[in-house]
């Protein structure tokens, strides 16, 4: 208790608070996207915005939302376009970003020291500027990461029945980069542009091991994500090391504890039902279903306001607590 008695030390715990949440919240879709590597990316082209911000003179967190946005928009148009595939346009970010970055921190007059709070994290130097707009953005992030969950899940599950149900998957995904980018400058302070892909991966994957369903795993990563950064600037205070450092290091060692208890359940699982009749989805809901022998009177459409989620060979609707599809003259509900 007696580190809550220094300032700096509250607007630490109140930086990886926020953090904490927003950064596995993203990150939940990314790792549902098979785009673990975004978050890297995005963190690398931030350099550049930083460094405009030493050179301009104005706050680095302010320009390296800017930059990331928009390298976050350009990845995500390389990408729709299909002429360079997705690890081609995130090498060009890795590179030029970093490049941009210390060639204008160089312009600036700044040393290597500068930049390297910002690499690895300086939680311990926020301020409280720093902490409100670091609270303001999470807010952002996480409201609607969370709030638009069913549409993102089902652009990131399988986006071509997402397409054909009258989503338009490709500003949902415009959303996830741009959220994405949000996130990294929002832990910038916190573990540092070079590692905050970890707290938008690892806490996701450790999940994953331990608990079934898109929702589950969606805040249980949150809860992890908050506890491990909560835990690792408490113990970069004590032990007098990297916060950034403690911090990812924390949440593989929670990977570490968790992958075999995640190997025994799909064991287990595997020996109870060798033929997998019944998965799950990423809702939580098996996927198999009930026949009700009732014509649907509803008529499900692009239009009729109702979520879409694919399920095997057709499209499932989210309506009045339940999915359900029609059939002709009955129709399927779960």
């Amino acid at each position: 208790m007696t580190l809550l008695h220094y300032d700096f030390v509250v607007r630490a715990l109140l930086g990886a608070l926020f953090t904490g949440l927003a950064a596995p919240a993203v990150g939940t879709y990314l790792v549902q996207r098979r785009l673990s590597l975004l978050g890297d990316g995005i963190g690398h082209v931030s350099v550049t915005g930083v460094a405009l911000g030493l050179l301009t003179g104005t706050s680095p967190t302010y320009t390296a939302v800017v930059v990331a946005v928009l390298g976050a928009v350009v990845i995500e148009l390389i990408r729709a376009t299909g002429r360079t595939s997705g690890d081609v346009a995130l090498a060009l970010l890795f590179y030029g970003g970093i490049a941009g970055g210390v060639l204008i921190t160089g312009l600036a007059g700044q040393s290597a020291a500068t930049l390297n709070t910002y690499l690895f994290g300086s939680i311990t130097t926020i301020s409280d500027s720093d902490v409100v707009v670091t609270a303001v953005l999470a807010a952002i992030v996480v409201a609607v990461a969370i709030g638009f969950s069913p549409q993102l899940f089902s652009v990131a599950q399988d986006p071509d029945f997402a397409r054909v149900s009258g989503l338009n998957v490709r500003a949902y995904n415009l959303l996830v980069s741009v959220l994405a980018a949000v996130t990294v400058t929002v832990a910038m302070r916190t573990v540092g542009l070079l590692l905050v892909s970890a707290l938008m991966v690892v806490p996701v994957a450790t999940s994953q091991q331990v608990v079934r369903g898109f929702r589950v795993t969606l805040f249980s990563a949150m809860a992890l994500g908050t506890s491990v950064s909560l835990v690792g600037v408490t113990t970069s205070a004590y032990v007098d090391v990297a916060p950034g450092a403690s911090i990812v290091l924390l949440a593989l060692a929670c990977f570490v504890i968790t992958y075999p208890v995640g190997s025994w359940q799909r064991a287990r699982r595997r020996r109870s039902a060798p033929f997998d009749a019944g998965p799950e989805d990423g809702y939580g809901v098996d996927t198999g279903h009930t026949e009700v022998p009732e014509e649907h009177v509803h008529r499900h459409g692009e239009d009729c306001g109702h979520v879409a989620v694919p399920h095997g060979g057709h499209v499932d609707y989210v309506h009045d607590g339940h999915r359900h599809a029609a059939h002709g003259g009955h129709y399927d509900e779960h």
